[in-house]
């Protein structure tokens, strides 16, 4: 009876109205846009607190910044936060009329949306960066283990609390829908589904939701970077303005689902004006003539020598970060190498991050400022589409086969899908901690998480000690500075020679990474003096890929922006080497001061070596114009609509409109020959723009 009774309550029990239903979808969206929102703040501090009011305080805070978010729909007319919400809206309806359960499909659009608000908040402060389409990849790519090591202390509790939440929150929902007796949204079987007018109208409806929400987000998302599209024209009237050089400016201003949204569809370049297979034929017997003229008092072969590339993680002179000093010399090795070698500083396109770009650059000679603003990361969202990528490496594995190029990271092979795109580039191994064979040497220091320099560089005197008996470009990428920094050393005197005035816990991490700068600095040197005792001419191209994420009171002074995005480099040769102590003359050659993108024709030149017209035409553009770069920081005094900045031979900015007209040339001509090489037809490749003749 009892049970009856029981049953008869439960058959009964009400199905909730669909007015409840839009009260839950409106209020779980606006919570997941102001969430996510939230995560591309941070609390603002004050050089003198005192000498600020309270009002100032509060509207620079998170809470105020969250606020001005919304609030500027009433204020000034710009439309964002409702924008976002719109966008999430479709996706929310996607999962609702997918699944046609409303508390599972809230349940799961829950915990996507936190963990991306969670994932950006802490991207953000790592790496001045948002989460990004291409960072997916790093889950299909079985890293998703690995997320947890990337997790700073100070984010340990929000990760915490959140999932927290999202259990409380799970379980809720799942119980909701027990109870509802209405178990679906729209009525609908797939058995029988023309058994009555009813069951028609209900499985035709539920189709027709799921067509036009999939639509209308798939359609928003393919078209939003299309000028003049229904998507980009919306986007535009609700108050967007792109600014996809700053990725985590434009997620801050714009929101970051927007952003995401954007660079989902990644253009890789503009057609130029005039390209065509006649004009890169030209271009192409062009500057064969200028190598030709080149190599008439060039010696060398490059092949003939052995190149190693050296991406040092995070490297750069901290005494020249505005706001530090220290009683002690972190690196004097280096700094004494710089001056009697070929050397400078390199413009980096990423500050705290975006390693993956500056490699790319130095291994292909391509400019990152060319391509179109909503390509952010060629490894990741240009390479895996290209059939025959050109990469300098190549020039060996030409002249000596497979073996002519190798590759070491003392990390996991997929970041950044290196492992796919160095099979691309021709590297006959990459050896990583997850590889096969594995890399042989990998121990970190004290409590680093991460593979000591002095270990990395090991695995190189391995590979040249065993190698097939010729020449050979080996690429280098290490991990030992890589952030975030968590007083890893037991024995750091930085912790008392840095003098700098700056809150305690800016102070541990810039002391943590100063004393991992000490140690490579002697690591490079004892790397340095083995290559000289090698019987065999060895040449390394030695560079800091960007500073690190920890120098927040400097980072956020834009006076501060080119100091923050240069870092150090030099070109060395070994004894055996007929290029054995030269050093470039830095006023007449522009050395000082480059990019990435140039290293390969500077190494050329410091080599006295032959160049193809490819390295011809860069040797040429770096002579006219030392270093440029797409910075992710903005540029103090560059009033140009553009992220694009120049260097001239003293290191100060010129913006495009006061380049010269050969200089304006020599962009077109590089932006011609980009695109051949990445979107076009790759008419330079069949006109033999890479051999070195």
């Amino acid at each position: 009876m009892l049970l009856q009774k029981l049953h008869a309550t439960w058959t009964k029990r009400p199905k909730y109205p669909y007015t409840l239903y839009t009260v839950v979808l409106v209020l779980t969206n606006a919570a997941a846009v102001l969430f996510i929102q939230w995560g591309t703040y941070s609390e603002p501090s004050y050089a003198d607190p005192k000498a600020v009011d309270d009002t100032t305080k509060l509207m620079n805070s998170v809470r105020g910044q969250l606020t001005r978010f919304v609030a500027q729909m009433w204020m000034e007319h710009k439309f964002n936060w409702l924008l976002n919400f719109c966008v999430l809206g479709m996706l929310y309806l996607i999962f609702v009329f997918v699944l046609n359960r409303f508390w599972v499909a809230t349940a799961l659009f829950s915990i996507i949306t936190c963990v991306f608000a969670v994932a950006n908040h802490i991207k953000i402060q790592l790496r001045n960066e948002p989460v990004i389409p291409s960072d997916l990849s790093f889950l299909s790519s079985g890293n998703s283990a690995e997320i947890a090591s990337f997790i700073p202390e100070s984010s340990q509790s929000l990760v915490h609390k959140t999932i927290v939440m999202l259990i409380w929150l799970t379980i809720v929902c799942l119980m909701m829908q027990i109870i509802d007796r209405r178990r679906c949204v729209i009525p609908f079987h797939w058995r029988r589904p023309f058994r009555n007018t009813k069951t028609i109208i209900g499985n035709c409806t539920r189709i027709i939701a799921v067509i036009v929400t999939t639509s209308l987000l798939y359609s928003f998302t393919v078209t939003l970077n299309t000028v003049g599209s229904w998507s980009h024209k919306w986007a535009i009237a609700w108050g967007d303005s792109p600014t996809l050089w700053d990725a985590a400016g434009d997620a801050s201003l714009n929101g970051p689902t927007i952003n995401f949204l954007r660079l989902a569809n990644p253009k890789i370049m503009t057609k130029p004006d005039g390209y065509s297979q006649t004009t890169m034929e030209e271009l192409a017997q062009r500057y064969a003539k200028v190598a030709k003229e080149t190599n008439k008092s060039r010696q060398n072969n490059l092949t003939d020598n052995t190149v190693i590339m050296v991406l040092s993680e995070s490297f750069s002179d901290p005494t020249r970060v505005p706001g530090i000093t220290l009683s002690e010399d972190p690196m004097p090795n280096i700094r004494a190498l710089k001056d009697t070698t070929t050397s400078g500083l390199m413009l980096s396109p990423g500050y705290g991050g975006g390693t993956a770009n500056i490699e790319y650059q130095a291994l292909t000679g391509l400019d990152l400022a060319l391509f179109d603003s909503s390509l952010q990361v060629p490894y990741q969202q240009l390479v895996p589409q290209q059939k025959n990528p050109e990469t300098f490496n190549q020039l060996w594995n030409n002249r000596y086969g497979e073996s002519g190029s190798v590759a070491f990271h003392p990390y996991y092979k997929n970041m950044y899908l290196r492992d796919a795109d160095y099979k691309k580039f021709g590297f006959s191994h990459f050896y990583t901690l997850d590889s096969n064979p594995a890399i042989t040497h990998h121990d970190s220091l004290d409590n680093s998480p991460y593979a000591s320099d002095a270990e990395a560089y090991q695995n190189v005197i391995d590979a040249l000690q065993n190698n097939s008996g010729h020449p050979q470009f080996i690429q280098l990428a290490t991990m030992q500075n890589h952030p975030p920094y968590s007083d890893w050393y037991s024995d750091n005197q930085f912790k008392n020679a840095d003098t700098s005035i700056l809150p305690e816990d800016e102070k541990t991490g810039i002391d943590t990474y100063i004393k991992g700068v000490s140690i490579t600095d002697q690591a490079t040197i004892v790397f340095l003096n083995q290559l000289d005792t090698i019987e065999q001419p060895i040449t390394v191209i030695f560079y800091g890929d960007h500073l690190p994420g920890v120098y927040a009171t400097a980072h956020a002074r834009s006076q501060n922006t080119i100091a923050m995005q240069e870092t150090d480099y030099f070109i060395w040769s070994n004894k055996a080497s007929a290029s054995n102590g030269v050093k470039l003359d830095p006023t007449n050659n522009a050395t000082s001061y480059t990019s990435p993108n140039y290293f390969m024709a500077m190494a050329s030149e410091h080599m006295n070596a032959k160049v193809s017209a490819y390295i011809a035409f860069l040797s040429t553009v770096r002579a006219e114009i030392p270093a440029t770069e797409r910075l992710t920081l903005g540029v103090s005094g560059v009033t140009d609509n553009t992220p694009t900045v120049y260097l001239d031979t003293n290191g100060d900015v010129v913006s495009h409109k006061k380049l010269s007209n050969q200089q304006k040339k020599l962009v077109e001509d590089y932006r011609l020959i980009q695109y051949d090489m990445t979107a076009g037809k790759n008419y330079l490749a069949n006109a033999g723009f890479f051999n070195v003749k």
